[in-house]
């Protein structure tokens, strides 16, 4: 397949736009040149619209879009569980964490641990994330982000892999987390609209000429078992989402290790003018993620009917895109860039800034604030170059990529949300239980995977939680409390929220609730 002349110059006019905006909002005041808090944290001054587009922009790219269609052609809706306790986990996010992280001034995670803990955990931690960041997450955007841009355009992959590398390194290179979250309006408001227009067109054609809702029916008549939120232990996927196990169990801490505790996802929050901005902002998201199944699942549920057969489930959204008229192709195509671009975007900016941050300003104090930038520049740059080398061998082997992402990250996720769960609201954790949680969670799930390999994993992240959480109690206890080394207050921190977001929290609660009754 090759893209058409007339869609061709939709996505050079939009990659064209989104530079030359990301370029103009990154501008400084004549004489001020950019300092650390400029480029990391966007000056501290990002409004609520921004936080929340960005926050769904710098989820939402090729392992979600790609990914998680692949996942719905393979199993189902059962998969938007992702998307939809993703939604009441940033409204936890919001109340709960965000009060001590910007009553404490933390700029990023390994600071917060440092502050609360010790040196050696924001050490350890600060190179998981960097390893994590680069090896999985940018890689698997490159890898199924350029997949699309080839069976699309019909451009080598190699090729494609490099150039949106390239031009996510380029896009946010000057501006930092400011280019990036002031033009992720313009990337979400692209992503709905060309999602929509995906579900919307698919279901148009399986309806054969009766509309949308009659192609939804019929999706739903005809595979019936492709609409169940909660897998029965005899799916031949219940491995991957595990029936009530996924509302009661792993996933949870899947979530709130993604939302609360991620340095690119938070980030945004931490770069709030103030609480109840960030706040607002995430409640957007919230709202955002409701409809998101819609735009990555129902896409790939279509492609069961319309491309049966596929060799890879990771082909059903690059098939489905191939159906779509020319005009609407270009649309959807830039759609699917402007993700990829801006979650490669922010995860770059969250790599130089951890590094930066967490790392070279840490072991040379006296810097300045142009060479804590320029360092964090090279940083960008160098990380992206080792994801694209790396992405074909990493990635390449994976038939649904979004589930081995899940998986590897699995095998952390216990310890991170351990650690900071108890470093926000238990004071007797320290240093030594902080540790034993962060190894054991990693060296339980590797145990647990080799004794028992039938364990879904979003249940055996579950019982590793447990396991880590009792791990931490039991060493912090016999072991001397980190009283002197915790610089976290909590005194002055008020976790009441606004009117205005009780209402929307309870109002996306009250949708949850209705969406899982329905598709039970």
């Amino acid at each position: 397949m090759k893209l058409p002349l007339l869609d061709t110059l939709i996505v050079l006019v939009y990659l064209a736009g989104v530079f030359a905006l990301a370029q103009w909002v990154s501008r400084e005041k004549s004489g001020h040149e950019k300092t650390a808090k400029d480029y990391f944290l966007a000056s501290k001054a990002l409004p609520w619209w921004a936080i929340g587009a960005s926050l769904i922009a710098a989820n939402i790219s090729a392992e979600q879009i790609i990914g998680m269609s692949g996942s719905g052609y393979a199993l189902g809706l059962a998969i938007a569980s992702y998307e939809w306790m993703a939604a009441a986990t940033l409204l936890v996010v919001g109340k709960f964490f965000l009060p001590v992280f910007l009553r404490n001034g933390i700029y990023t995670m390994p600071q917060f641990l440092q502050e609360r803990y010790g040196n050696r955990i924001r050490t350890l931690m600060a190179v998981f994330w960097l390893g994590l960041y680069v090896f999985v997450n940018l890689t698997s955007i490159v890898w199924l982000g350029s997949l699309a841009v080839s069976q699309v355009t019909g451009m080598d992959q190699m090729l494609a892999l490099t150039l949106l590398g390239a031009f996510a390194l380029a896009y946010q290179l000057y501006g930092g987390l400011k280019a990036v979250a002031l033009t992720d309006i313009v990337q979400v408001t692209l992503l709905v609209l060309g999602g929509l227009l995906v579900a919307g067109l698919t279901l148009s054609k399986i309806g054969d000429g009766a509309g949308v809702i009659a192609g939804f029916n019929k999706l739903i008549a005809t595979h019936p078992d492709h609409f169940k939120m909660i897998l029965s232990p005899d799916n031949p996927h219940y491995k991957d989402l595990p029936g009530i196990g996924v509302l009661l169990g792993g996933l949870w801490v899947m979530h709130v290790s993604y939302w609360g505790f991620n340095q690119y996802i938070i980030q945004r929050a931490l770069a709030a003018k103030d609480l109840r901005e960030a706040q607002k902002g995430i409640v957007f998201a919230a709202a955002l993620k409701i409809i998101l199944p819609i735009i990555v699942v129902l896409p790939g549920i279509a492609a069961v009917m319309l491309a049966p057969g596929l060799k890879r489930s990771d082909d059903a959204y690059p098939a489905m895109m191939s159906l779509l008229p020319s005009g609407v192709l270009g649309l959807v195509f830039a759609a699917l860039v402007a993700a990829i671009v801006a979650s490669l975007a922010s995860k770059i900016n969250s790599v130089a800034t951890i590094f930066t941050l967490d790392f070279y300003a840490k072991y040379r104090p006296q810097a300045s604030e142009q060479r804590l930038v320029r360092v964090g520049r090279i940083a960008a740059a160098i990380a992206i170059a080792i994801a694209i080398v790396t992405a074909r061998p990493l990635i390449g082997g994976f038939d649904q990529g979004f589930q081995y992402i899940q998986e590897y990250t699995g095998f952390f996720t216990p310890g991170i949300v351990v650690i900071f769960l108890f470093g926000l609201f238990w004071k007797r954790a320290n240093e030594a239980g902080a540790l034993a949680a962060a190894i054991g969670s990693f060296v339980l799930s590797v145990a647990l995977k080799l004794a028992w390999p039938e364990l879904a994993f979003v249940n055996r992240v579950g019982v590793v939680f447990v396991l880590a959480a009792a791990l931490a109690v039991i060493v912090s206890l016999t072991t001397r409390s980190g009283a002197g080394q915790d610089r976290i207050h909590n005194d002055g921190v008020s976790y009441a929220t606004t009117p205005s977001f009780n209402v929307a929290a309870i109002a996306v609660v009250a949708i949850l609730i209705a969406l899982y009754a329905l598709f039970w």
